[in-house]
């Protein structure tokens, strides 16, 4: 399963969550809602999931192995970073 296409949906400046990403599988399959998280200096990612009767989250969606995980992360981390740098080029432009 190849990651064909990785959407930064929404950027945030104040607080942990940092963006809202969408990434493509195989021009076949498309995940939503995948959190860019910056906490404790470092970025990570946050897969979807949904909030149970008893206040806890379970995952709708996530990686099976380890390395798939750090590869998902790492292209959507690259993602990201081409974003917020597409985002301050057109601030300076302005």
């Amino acid at each position: 399963m190849k990651i064909t296409d990785i959407k930064i949906r929404k950027t945030f400046t104040e607080g942990p969550m940092k963006a809202v990403a969408s990434v493509t599988f195989d021009h076949q399959l498309v995940v939503h809602d995948i959190k860019v998280i910056y906490a404790k200096e470092k970025y990570f990612i946050v897969m979807p999931s949904r909030k149970n009767a008893d206040d806890t989250y379970r995952d709708i969606v996530h990686p099976i192995n380890s390395e798939f995980r750090a590869l998902l992360e790492n292209a959507v981390k690259s993602a990201y970073d081409a974003e917020v740098e597409s985002l301050a080029n057109a601030e300076e432009t302005v």
